[in-house]
């Protein structure tokens, strides 16, 4: 009863970040850390995908700070509006223009503005003035002039809604694209205006078709989508883009479109999309549930951008854009001048001209690639919480650490990957933050509840077996318990046994606290040279230490390892003793003695202390190795054993030996470095030393002593060639023994 217990209690704790995601989600309880996260990661993913790329089908004629410079500040009068026109349409030859800019009121020009002044009793008199005036005044008309270049021609218009306590209302509103009986009474939400700024009648009239430019500025101050529908005082009205998007593919009608009664969208009053019909035919564009769609941006925007063309309005005016170079483009007249007070912060851009956001939305429609947060959103992630949730909480329980970790990331692999792949496969913008802190949470109140409830008899078993079993074992009892037993067993092992020299001598001499703190710390370097080799410290025999390999971890290249280590602990030794050079210190050297074997492994001891140990022949020969070091005057002295397991390094044969209490020799070895580090100088030395020992072993004296004489030339500083010179004039004296099998006998340990 008690695991059922905890188990289910591990159940309940995991849910809890399942409730919190599902309020959030609901809207029961907005987290808005989570909406921000949300926000962070579609900045991001839009940024990292991004075509980049131009779009040759719309360009952006620029009201910049050229073409102030050169025409004067805006508005211009509305003649050089007529001319600009004219060129587009008639030199330029555009498909369509559309004006990311509103003309509010009248021009008053100067000329027409003194010609009203002109006192008619000073020119009453004078005959035919009054058809002379007329005349100058309809010359004069600039509205009428601007408002001629637009009549019959593909131009759509541009106005601004707004939102403010008079609810102001200034020139003439398009009709409205949408009635509200056609919603069929469900609550859509419209963002919702109560006035607007649009042009004048004159100019309305010349150009019925318009559409507003304002976008949506969230709660970040981000721009990241358009209304493409918005209402006012009951009637709905289309944005500059769609409206030039339907002029393109010829005025469809605009109706609701209504989502269809599943799953994820039951009992959802919004819309799905607006549909345009024509000629049978019904194009669907998604939108959000504010009738909105997110900006489908290119890149980072603005004139040096690389999405869209820009041409400064006062090229085109003066006629430096060569004939019909802008044929069959899509036009918008907009600005980036920041003086003009158009530049927005998007996801892309902290000054992105507001027109090429429009651009974007045109060129996101026309390709049929606009990204939209659907009106499903909402069953969506709900679904995809209660199923992760649900799963994650009934699993993770069941696993240990690492089948939790590989779970809870294929679970998260999963519904990220299927959330980027509707995103670029069907530009759906779907929740993700939830989901991501819910599966976090969840993964970490898991394991912490694990460790600090479940675990504590683990870590209580790993603090009684720490007492005596390396840290090794420790670490893998308690990863894995059943897969290891302190049950003694017969293994094959390299161990080593390593004797510091000289300590006798520095125990007469030096303090006990200085002679403790040198051993601690020559001790401390070893050990870590062990440690990094994944070698278990087996115990401290006084100024030796004692280590193996393969064991209690499965460790294939027990031999290999062991050598290596030994060859490192040289150096380290080298490295101390230049230390202690400075410091004034004793030098020390060490002897490093190893072997590879059969060996018993296990717990053993006695009822009041126990250790985990090695025992055996190859472990007693192992420790007479170490011992022989001194006597040929080298660091280190291995096996025959280890050196045919360990082959990547160059080994120089010392001698064939028969140590205390083994009747059969047994070929000892020098470890000079890894075979690939050998220079030719050192290998010409070891052929040499190779035929001196074939020599030595069949006693042709001679031929030895010419050979060491050769290896005292080529290194007159190693004592083994030392060594060999006194025994071959030993030797030399004595009479040939046929029975003589050329090993050394050694008597003491």
């Amino acid at each position: 009863m008690g695991l059922i217990s905890k188990h289910w209690t591990r159940i309940a704790v995991t849910l809890v970040p399942l409730i919190f995601a599902l309020l959030h989600a609901t809207g029961a309880m907005r987290i808005d850390v989570l909406q921000r996260l949300d926000d962070i990661i579609y900045d991001a993913r839009l940024g990292a995908t991004m075509p980049r790329t131009l779009d040759e089908r719309i360009v952006i004629v620029d009201i910049d700070e050229k073409s102030l410079a050169e025409l004067g500040r805006w508005p211009w009068g509305r003649n050089k509006l007529a001319d600009l026109v004219n060129e587009l349409f008639d030199v330029q030859q555009i498909a369509l223009l559309g004006f990311d800019v509103v003309f509010a009121e009248g021009d008053d020009s100067s000329g027409l503005k003194r010609l009203q002044q002109l006192s008619q009793n000073e020119l009453k008199d004078q005959a035919g003035f009054s058809e002379r005036i007329n005349q100058l005044q309809t010359a004069l008309d600039y509205d009428g002039l601007f408002a001629k270049s637009l009549v019959n021609r593909p131009v759509v218009m541009g106005y601004y809604l707004t939102s403010d306590r008079d609810g102001r209302a200034s020139g003439v509103l398009p009709k409205p694209v949408m009635q509200r009986d056609s919603l069929q009474g469900r609550p859509i939400k419209f963002t919702s205006w109560n006035g607007y700024g649009s042009n004048i009648s004159q100019l309305a009239a010349a150009a019925p078709m318009a559409g507003f430019f304002n976008s949506i500025t969230e709660g970040d101050g981000v721009v990241r989508s358009i209304p493409l529908i918005a209402e006012y005082k009951g009637n709905y009205y289309e944005s500059l883009s769609l409206a030039m998007f339907r002029m393109l593919i010829g005025l469809p009608s605009v109706e609701p479109g209504f989502p269809q009664d599943r799953l994820v969208t039951r009992g959802y009053q919004g819309l799905e999309s607006i549909l345009l019909k024509q000629d049978r035919q019904t194009l669907a564009v998604p939108v959000d549930d504010r009738v909105a769609t997110l900006v489908p941006f290119r890149g980072i925007g603005g004139v040096n951008g690389g999405s869209f063309k820009y041409v400064s309005a006062a090229d085109v005016l003066a006629k430096r854009i060569d004939g019909a170079r802008l044929k069959g483009k899509i036009v918008l007249l907009g600005t980036t001048a920041p003086g003009l007070l158009d530049l927005r912060v998007t996801p892309v851009g902290e000054t992105y001209p507001g027109v090429e956001t429009h651009a974007n939305v045109i060129a996101g429609l026309l390709d049929g690639k606009v990204f939209v947060k659907p009106d499903y959103a909402l069953g969506f992630e709900v679904v995809v919480l209660v199923l992760s949730g649900l799963l994650l909480a009934f699993t993770l329980p069941l696993l240990s650490a690492p089948r939790a970790v590989a779970t809870s990331a294929g679970i998260v692999s999963v519904v990220v990957g299927l959330n980027f792949w509707l995103y670029l496969g069907a530009g759906l913008v779907l929740p993700l933050a939830s989901f991501l802190a819910m599966a976090l949470i969840a993964f970490a109140l898991n394991m912490s509840y694990g460790y600090f409830v479940e675990s504590r008899s683990k870590r209580e078993l790993a603090h009684l077996f720490g007492t005596y079993v390396p840290p090794e074992l420790v670490d893998e009892m308690v990863k894995d318990p059943d897969s290891y037993s302190m049950k003694a067993a017969s293994k094959e092992l390299t161990v080593m046994f390593c004797d510091m020299r000289g300590f006798t001598k520095m125990s007469e001499q030096m303090e006990p606290t200085k002679l403790q703190e040198l051993l601690n710390s020559v001790f401390s370097r070893l050990t870590n040279e062990i440690r990094a080799n994944r070698g278990t410290i087996d115990k401290y025999m006084g100024d030796c230490v004692m280590a193996f390999w393969g064991a209690p971890v499965e460790t294939p290249n027990h031999a290999h390892l062991a050598v290596q280590t030994a060859l490192e602990m040289a150096v380290a030794v080298r490295k101390i003793n230049e230390e202690h050079r400075v410091k004034g210190l004793p030098e020390i050297g060490v002897g490093i003695g190893l072997n590879t074997g059969s060996m018993c492994v296990g717990d053993m001891g006695s009822d009041i202390r126990r250790s985990y140990t090695v025992i055996g022949d190859s472990v007693n020969l192992g420790s007479r190795l170490e011992g022989l070091s001194k006597t040929y005057g080298v660091d280190i002295v291995v096996s025959d054993a280890t050196r045919k397991l360990a082959p990547d390094f160059a080994w120089q044969e010392l001698d064939r030996v028969r140590v205390k209490g083994k009747d059969q020799a047994v070929a000892i070895f020098y470890p000079l470095a890894p075979a690939a580090k050998i220079d030719k100088t050192r290998n010409d030395e070891l052929k040499v030393w190779n035929v001196m020992l074939k020599a030595y072993r069949t006693q042709d004296w001679d031929q030895c002593e010419l050979q060491l004489l050769n290896l005292h030339r080529m290194n007159a500083k190693k004592y083994l060639y030392e060594l060999y010179s006194q025994r071959v004039a030993s030797m030399r004296l004595l009479p040939f023994d046929p029975e003589w099998d050329g090993a050394t006998n050694f008597e003491t340990k």
